[in-house]
């Protein structure tokens, strides 16, 4: 920085004497700026992913959950989230305190997590990764949950689990912070948080009914695919933008992203090649996802050698984890746990071996940082496993008691009974559909065919 910020000057209001604006690269507020609307895109995206993955009578209600569970995220974050995650003065390990509820005393001063950009512009980019994270989750309700209970989840869902894991690792207090874990981007607090919050949310709400899964694929592989597209167009900047500015690191962690998804991608797809011996838009749309769900841990940590067996294995573990729900009989409709937890894992996991000291000091701010097993440092090894095991552990734990209690509070059960799942969630939560159309029975409309006799066509009476 050239110029040291002055800690004197106001933080919580406007200054009309001094220009707070000299203490930042306006080339870094641009970047992140760009890069939190690019996140932003993730959630329709996720709508888009959700909804072409489910049946046509949920499609709209898939949309309708991703939007309004984000909504809900930015909202808490608001309030009070961004505090309990990021607030400097909290003298625990474990949560912050409320000094910055609804974003008090948030201004020009530098976050603690990095001094290139003021603490409201990282407020605002901190707040997509919490609406991304409940948008995904919101796949746990697939055509059969409430959406009213689903909000009030995402609303203390985001309070007692995402905000304290966030401030675990990315907060200067937190434990793991201090312990030296690497979590670049999320793996932690987003992947391991969706995933395996998704698929304790699901075990809460049940299995759809057996006698509605017959014959089930997803009703729209254009959305899942336009859904694929943006998240891809998003994570650029969840990744390059976790960098905190325009530098040689936010290169180095979007260059990472590509080379991971594409390798997942062409793995996923190998993978199901092998069985169905036809090509899959759906396998590819998967591998896509994984890749970039890896990366998100890794990305701003790893070489760029490295990503590429990250994405090659991150595709062939997660496309096998797709089994775990049939083992666990967890009916985990969009496989969030095999995508986002394990692939989160997988991430963390490859920092312990691959975290590289000169890529971490790419960014201009933290040179002279350790790195994993590759600069000889063997204690990242259980600093990762650790921290994996207390997320998941945490995670599933408190989803769990959350989705209970709910559930047992009038009006806000958890699940829509078997005939709205028959009907469809959009029919049944929401009053509008996806799709204009009228399902006519076959043997209402069938005609006989002309008969050599009759030259007139007649229908027929059967």
């Amino acid at each position: 920085m050239d110029v040291e910020f002055n800690s004197t000057l106001p933080t919580g209001g406007n200054s009309a004497v001094d220009d707070l604006n000299i203490y930042y690269n306006f080339g870094d507020m641009s970047y992140v700026l760009l890069c939190s609307a690019m996140v932003l895109i993730m959630v329709p995206g996720l709508g888009f992913l959700y909804s072409g993955l489910a049946r046509r009578k949920s499609a709209l209600s898939m949309i309708w959950a991703c939007l309004m569970g984000g909504a809900v995220a930015v909202a808490q974050w608001y309030f009070w989230g961004f505090s309990l995650a990021f607030s400097p003065t909290a003298t625990n390990a474990f949560i912050g305190n409320l000094r910055a509820i609804g974003l008090r005393n948030v201004l020009a001063a530098p976050p603690a997590a990095t001094p290139l950009v003021p603490e409201l512009l990282f407020a605002l980019y901190q707040s997509m990764f919490c609406a991304v994270t409940l948008a995904i989750i919101m796949g746990g309700v697939a055509e059969r949950g409430r959406l009213l209970p689903a909000m009030v989840f995402c609303f203390i869902w985001a309070t007692i689990v995402y905000c304290p894991i966030a401030y675990w690792v990315w907060n200067s207090n937190g434990w793991a912070y201090k312990w030296g874990v690497f979590d670049y981007a999320g793996g932690g607090p987003v992947e391991i948080g969706s995933g395996v919050g998704g698929l304790a949310y699901s075990c809460i709400l049940g299995r759809r009914s057996d006698r509605l899964l017959q014959n089930f694929r997803p009703h729209n592989v254009s959305l899942v695919t336009l859904g694929t597209i943006l998240l891809w167009f998003g994570w650029l900047g969840f990744n390059g933008g976790s960098a905190f500015g325009a530098n040689l690191r936010a290169i180095y962690a979007t260059w990472n992203s590509n080379l991971t998804a594409i390798f997942a991608a062409i793995t996923w797809c190998l993978m199901d090649y092998r069985l169905e011996r036809k090509w899959s838009t759906v396998a590819i749309c998967s591998g896509f996802i994984s890749g970039l769900v890896a990366a998100t841990p890794a990305s701003g940590l790893i070489p760029l050698w490295a990503s590429v067996p990250l994405g090659i294995i991150a595709g062939v573990v997660c496309n096998l984890s797709t089994q775990i729900k049939f083992l666990l009989k967890i009916d985990d409709a969009l496989d969030l746990f095999a995508e986002h937890a394990v692939a989160g894992i997988i991430g963390l996991l490859w920092n312990a071996f691959f975290a590289a000291d000169y890529v971490i000091g790419l960014d201009g701010v933290n040179m002279g940082a350790s790195g994993g097993f590759i600069n000889h440092h063997w204690a990242p090894l259980y600093k990762q496993f650790t921290y994996i095991v207390a997320c998941s552990a945490y995670t599933f734990v408190m989803t769990c008691v959350i989705c209970l209690v709910l559930d047992r509070i009038p009006g806000l059960k958890l699940r829509a009974d078997e005939d709205a799942e028959m009907r469809g969630m959009d029919e049944d939560q929401i009053g509008e559909f996806a799709y204009d159309y009228v399902e006519v029975r076959r043997d209402f409309m069938a005609w006989s065919a002309p008969t050599h006799t009759d030259e007139k066509a007649t229908p027929s009476t059967s």
